[in-house]
């Protein structure tokens, strides 16, 4: 019966994030492209610039800066370092070129969002705001839409409180740690559902559950101060390592790019027949591109809809180099490293073939060096996806319960209890559900934008005219 039930999960999984959803997600992204000349390749200095220069005017809770890295904090996680290494397994080094392609057309979505976040938020008297997907469809739709908006809201709750989240990030952080500290499980601390468990396993599991219990029982502005020193610092780390390894390697780099290229349009030219098709590469490449930077998801405009200014254009760029920090620079470094190494064709998977390429890739660290920088940095992103999704969930229910705070409290410590059990979950549905449920978030998201692309584009120009004019300060 159990099977019969994975199975069903399985395939309903499939057809959510098959073509069709990466279809519309892409085409969704060509569309405001278009509308917008190719806003996310002549404003991208812009959107740069404005990434540390915050606004001293405007609502908000907390800075732009603050914002994005509250957005980052959950997008830049285990996908970077293991979901990269999957794809290119699976679909071929060209999947990474079809991940370009995902994250330059997300680019435009991901600053369309940011900007309806802005744009139609509520901000209540005591400064607190509410902002995101669930507003603009029935600020900007019509109340009218509010059954959408709160579709919306409940898949984003289930995918928070049941799956990436907490399960999944916090057996993350656990399986990276054991495999590091105790890899045979030789120092078993209990056995479960005949599963032994090892004492790594469950020091960690605890750490971790505290931390993010000091962290959300403090609300947004907690999260977002500590998302402000832990993704920017590991998110350099982790650029410096995959950075290095380019640099030891670089008379390799000109062919990786010519492999990856050869790989997009005909894969068996490079993998000697492993990988099947084109229509493989772009299929992973595009998925996990989507699923890494979220672009269309309706995730970040949450986090954004947050942010301490008055111009919805302004926080739309910004919010725009998440998506360009994610999977332009560190997907890129992450499938580099794997291409250069060849580590992809070597009958490794998941982090086993991001943690060769850093052993076979820096000459100046020794494997065991390698692995534990790898892991450290496992660690860090994963919790800090923990500390992103436990807000938007958050706000998702507050939509739903129109801001019952006493709701939200006792949701915080369902979260904290969920990230306590998580190493312990091993039945796979509970990763097809939440696979699922992120999946659904799309589609009541992708129908907003396409709906107020009209809007999207007046306040675009609308702002770049009253700049050119110097009627806006930067």
């Amino acid at each position: 019966m159990l099977t019969q039930i994975n199975n069903f999960l399985v395939s309903v999984d499939d057809i959510v994030w098959g073509v069709p959803l990466m279809a519309v997600i892409l085409a969704t992204g060509i569309f405001l492209t278009a509308r917008m000349g190719l806003l996310q390749v002549f404003k991208l200095p812009l959107a740069l610039k404005y990434m540390f220069l915050n606004e001293e005017e405007g609502h908000g809770e907390v800075t732009s800066f603050g914002a994005l890295c509250t957005a980052l904090s959950a997008t830049i996680g285990t996908g970077n370092i293991v979901g990269v290494a999957t794809a290119i397994v699976s679909g071929g080094p060209g999947a990474l070129f079809w991940m370009w392609m995902a994250a330059f057309f997300g680019m435009a979505t991901k600053y369309a969002e940011g900007l309806l976040a802005v744009k139609y938020r509520v901000v209540g008297e005591d400064g607190h705001v509410l902002g995101g997907p669930f507003y603009y469809i029935e600020n900007g739709m019509g109340k009218g839409f509010k059954w959408l908006a709160m579709i919306f809201a409940f898949f984003g709750l289930c995918v928070g409180l049941f799956g990436i989240g907490t399960f999944t990030q916090i057996n993350g952080i656990s399986s990276a740690v054991n495999n590091f500290f105790d890899p045979e499980n030789a120092h078993i601390a209990f056995s479960l559902f005949g599963n032994d468990y090892s004492v790594f396993v469950v020091i960690t599991g605890v750490l971790v559950t505290l931390c993010t219990a000091l962290v959300i029982l403090g609300g947004l502005k907690r999260i977002a101060s500590v998302s402000q020193v832990i993704v920017p610092f590991m998110a350099v780390i982790y650029i410096v390592f995959c950075g290095a390894l380019v640099i030891c390697n670089l008379n390799a780099v000109p062919s990786a790019f010519v492999t990856i290229v050869k790989g997009a349009f005909n894969p068996q030219a490079v993998t000697g027949g492993v990988v099947g098709s084109m229509i493989v590469a772009m299929q992973k490449g595009i998925a996990r591109g989507i699923f890494s930077n979220e672009a269309g998801l309706g995730s970040a405009p949450i986090a954004a809809a947050a942010a301490q200014t008055k111009e919805p254009a302004r926080q739309g760029l910004v919010t725009m180099t998440g998506t360009f920090i994610d999977t332009i620079i560190i997907c890129t470094l992450t499938g580099l490293s794997i291409v250069i190494t060849d580590s992809w064709n070597v009958g490794l998977e998941g982090v086993e073939v991001t943690t060769r390429a850093f052993q076979q890739g820096i000459p100046f660290l020794s494997p065991q060096i390698a692995s534990f920088v790898l892991m450290v940095c496992l660690v860090f992103f994963a919790f800090t996806t923990i500390l992103g999704w436990d807000y938007y969930s958050e706000r998702c229910l507050e939509y739903m319960t129109k801001g019952n705070q006493k709701a939200v409290l006792i949701y915080r410590w369902l979260y904290i209890i969920a990230v306590f059990i998580g190493p312990y979950m091993t039945v796979s549905a509970v990763w097809t559900i939440a696979d699922i449920f992120n999946g659904l978030m799309a589609f009541p998201n992708l129908v907003a934008l396409l709906c107020l692309n009209g809007v999207i584009v007046k306040e675009t120009k609308s702002y770049f005219e009253r700049r050119r004019k110097n009627l806006i300060k930067d």
